[in-house]
């Protein structure tokens, strides 16, 4: 490889980290230790509204009983910190002002009211109401209001969102590690929010500066991450940088096949969906495999096969076996049946 691996791992605090988070921290370890890489930590906690105390201690506490530490984050080795998207907001207005100087972005003025007219309207036409190229010369934005208009507005402190202006009648052609080649039509994405009018950025916005800014090689993630990789790539593309590679990891999904695994799976079948015990402000605690007495190796050795195979016949690995035998080459497109027998 060429390039420095530095791969992140960039969970929100709302909540105790699930399995199947555990294990996209787990390949990203892997891909980074594999190629004498840097694993980061990044909280992304821009949405304070969901923030759940004791959340981000519980993250950390997961990892390291999992075996699969940082290099970088919260509080460790802060080479490019802060790691904790709260503390870095202030970056993000001046790069959602450099996309709307080089025309790739625009302000958007539409009351919440306003939208929901042109939802309902759609919809009784039997229609969905997508604010793109399709109408947005039609809405209130400073690409359809004059200049003098806009600048009142500003002055005035109307409301405003900073919406990406996708563009029309393109096709993108995306390169993923595990799904190869996504070929995309421009003219079914919106044109994204990627700065709100309370001031704060999206998670599209923050994320792709931090990435840049954290000299990120690789992105691994979630398969629900797939439909924001055309937005992504496209703000790259917008600020003229070096995009990182991206591999979607597949889906974890319940014991039966059928729909991603979740918290009411492990209550109803009587198995843990957390590293670590959780204990919330209400409620009954929710499992944790640590005080199940499960092995924290063999933990990892199960969510490993979970969509990744070595491509032999062995099944038992510790941390630097698997991190050996890893190639992201070998994640499986689809989604991986979670069996706790």
């Amino acid at each position: 490889m060429s390039k420095n691996v530095r791969v992140r791992f960039a969970p929100s605090p709302t909540g105790p980290l699930h399995i199947g988070g555990v294990r996209t921290a787990l390949f990203n370890y892997l891909y980074a230790k594999k190629h004498n890489g840097t694993f980061i930590l990044r909280i992304e906690d821009t949405d304070q509204t969901r923030y759940v105390e004791g959340a981000e201690d519980y993250i950390v506490n997961a990892l390291t009983w999992c075996n699969i530490p940082f290099d970088e984050g919260p509080d460790k080795n802060e080479k490019f910190g802060p790691y904790r998207q709260s503390e870095r907001k202030h970056l993000y207005k001046q790069y959602a002002d450099q996309l709307i100087a080089s025309g790739n972005a625009y302000y958007a003025f539409d009351t919440s009211e306003e939208l929901d007219y042109h939802r309902a309207d759609h919809e009784s036409k039997g229609k969905t109401f997508i604010y793109n190229w399709h109408n947005r010369l039609k809405l209130s934005n400073s690409l359809s209001l004059t200049e003098e208009a806009v600048q009142e507005k500003l002055k005035a402190g109307d409301d405003y969102v900073i919406r990406f202006k996708s563009p029309q009648d393109e096709t993108l052609h995306l390169k993923d590690i595990i799904r190869g080649e996504i070929k995309i039509d421009t003219n079914v994405l919106d044109d994204k929010v990627l700065f709100k009018s309370d001031g704060m950025p999206t998670y599209h916005l923050a994320n792709i500066v931090d990435d840049h800014l954290m000299e990120i090689s690789h992105v691994i993630r979630g398969e629900e991450w797939l439909p924001s990789l055309a937005l992504h790539m496209q703000l790259y593309t917008a600020f003229g940088w070096e995009a990182p590679q991206f591999a979607h990891l597949p889906l974890i999904l319940k014991p039966t096949g059928k729909g991603k695994l979740s918290k009411r799976d492990g209550d109803k079948l009587g198995f843990p969906v957390f590293p670590l015990e959780w204990h919330p402000e209400e409620g009954d605690p929710a499992k944790g495999y640590k005080e199940e007495g499960y092995f924290s190796d063999a933990v990892i050795n199960f969510l490993a096969f979970l969509g990744w195979n070595p491509g032999t016949e062995q099944e038992l690995f510790n941390i630097e076996a698997l991190t050996q035998a890893f190639d992201l080459e070998r994640v499986n497109k689809a989604g991986a049946r979670f069996d706790p027998r």
